[in-house]
């Protein structure tokens, strides 16, 4: 069994990106790879033949070209609050955990995880790992099973990625290395650079000096790309998802949801050259869209809450009134109906409230999540998606079926994630939308599964080009090299 596990310096460093570089890059060398993070925390998932994962696993295994499986994201923490988090244990639903049992709780977690990293290394040739936030957060380090954890788990040699774009970069490795106790230290083979812009031959100093300070080789300068949009774990990149075409015939806003899930939903719209798509969280922002779309939601109850609380509610339903299009999707669907009810205390606290009150429909939580893959057509257009849920939703008279959901009129509500990326679906919806605003709209004939492909192709060569592949799998294979340990960790 062979692996590598990339570690970062910080969460959105660019862990997720090497590691579906590496995995793409590898798997057109004919090595058989899969990718793997012990535990992710997300409420971008996506479900695969044997239950739900990071979405950010899912793309990996995309990369890889392996049939995505849960054992690749064997723990997922589903924020629903501040303090709790829903536990997902290989795929399936698992009770919750609290802030206050982060540490003390995570026993079971840890085997689950490594029961997983076993199970799927001794199926495939190379698994390369991702790591969570930093492995120097040594106020969790007892507890870890993610980073340095894992590495000890399976001798895993790692590799810690620095994004430059940040400044530090240089601190941020050295002092990543130096402040893990000897054992992780040994562990640490390397670094990788990501996000440079500019003249290399700048950079050249610095790396040839954290070499020398570290006795550990820096293995590639990834720069930064325009191009480079991969579907994301979490809402860090948010602001940077949006159309580029300010002259676009249609504008679209997406509520922000402060507990906003799944949130890919809206990648495929982004594609379209005809679109503006901007991220809205003022009423204001609103008063200009053609379509509003309301997202998913990992807390649907207290999303409501805030959409009142800012006034979005009677932004949307003043939208809906002028006869402009709403897509609401999963908990987003949810919110524009009449009742959601949660008796069961799903959410949180047992209790039901009313919705917008756009589609007749009542949304009853119950505490068996739904996980498919469904498959339909609408507007005369074949899609697809997938479902994660608790709400079960009940259709009045009033609304006609629409993927898995209700329409009535110009307000559309589905349960499907992901149905955007049909192109022939997503043609036909936006061209609902521009004949009910009046604009003239014409399908571009993007391809999202093609751009996918070509982002995935664009980051393989990017790797292949700018990181030493033949080393990284070296590291994979033997493990890693006899490095020096640095203080003050070496003292410990």
């Amino acid at each position: 069994m062979s692996g590598l596990l990339v570690a970062g310096t910080t969460s959105d460093a660019g862990k997720t990106v090497v590691t579906t570089g590496i995995c793409r890059a590898l798997a057109r060398a004919g090595v058989k790879v899969a990718p793997f993070k012990a535990q992710n925390m997300s409420n971008n998932s996506m479900v695969c033949a044997d239950g739900e994962i990071g979405r950010a696993q899912w793309i990996q295994a995309v990369a890889a070209q392996a049939e995505p499986e849960a054992a690749m994201n064997p723990v997922l923490l589903k924020p629903g609050s501040d303090l709790r988090s829903h536990v997902v244990v290989m795929g399936q639903p698992a009770g919750t955990v609290d802030a206050s049992d982060f540490a003390t709780g995570r026993e079971r977690l840890a085997r689950a995880a490594y029961d997983a990293w076993d199970d799927l290394s001794s199926r495939y040739d190379v698994v390369v790992a991702e790591g969570a936030g930093s492995p120097a957060e040594i106020n969790l380090r007892s507890s870890d099973f993610v980073n340095m954890g894992l590495a000890r788990h399976a001798g895993l040699a790692t590799v810690v990625v620095g994004d430059i774009d940040r400044g530090g970069v240089f601190a941020a490795l050295y002092g990543t290395v130096a402040l893990l106790e000897p054992e992780d230290q040994r562990l640490v083979a390397g670094f990788v650079v990501n996000k440079f812009r500019g003249d290399r031959g700048l950079l050249a100093p610095g790396l040839a000096q954290l070499e020398a300070l570290t006795g550990r080789r820096v293995h590639g300068v990834l720069p930064w790309h325009p191009d480079l949009w991969l579907d994301s774990e979490d809402a860090l990149d948010l602001d940077g998802r949006r159309g580029r075409d300010q002259r676009a015939a249609l504008k679209v806003a997406v509520v922000r949801l402060p507990r906003i899930s799944n949130f890919t939903d809206v990648d495929a719209l982004g594609l379209e050259p005809g679109l503006d798509v901007v991220f809205a969280s003022d009423p204001r922002a609103l008063a200009d869209a053609d379509l509003v779309v309301v997202p998913g939601t990992r807390a649907t109850v207290a999303d409501l809450a805030w959409l009142r609380d800012r006034g979005l509610d009677r932004a949307v339903v003043a939208h809906a009134s002028a006869g402009r299009p709403v897509l609401g999707i999963c908990g987003g669907f949810q919110m524009l109906g009449r009742t959601v009810a949660d008796p069961h205390g799903v959410e949180g606290a047992p209790g039901e409230v009313a919705g917008l009150g756009l589609l007749d429909v009542r949304t009853d939580f119950a505490p068996e999540k739904v996980l498919r893959l469904p498959r339909g057509a609408a507007l005369g257009a074949p899609t697809a998606g997938y479902e994660i849920h608790h709400g079960r939703v009940t259709c009045g008279a009033g609304v006609e079926e629409f993927l898995g959901g209700a329409r009535a009129g110009h307000v559309f509500g589905t349960m499907w994630h992901g149905s955007l990326e049909g192109d022939s679906f997503r043609t036909a919806f936006l061209t609902a939308v521009a004949r009910a605003t009046g604009h003239v709209w014409e399908p571009s004939g993007v391809s999202f599964a093609a751009a996918r492909e070509r982002r995935l192709e664009l980051l393989a060569d990017l790797v292949e080009e700018h990181l030493d592949l033949d080393a990284l799998h070296t590291l994979a294979v033997a493990g890693a090299p006899d490095v020096p340990l640095l203080p003050p960790g070496a003292a410990a």
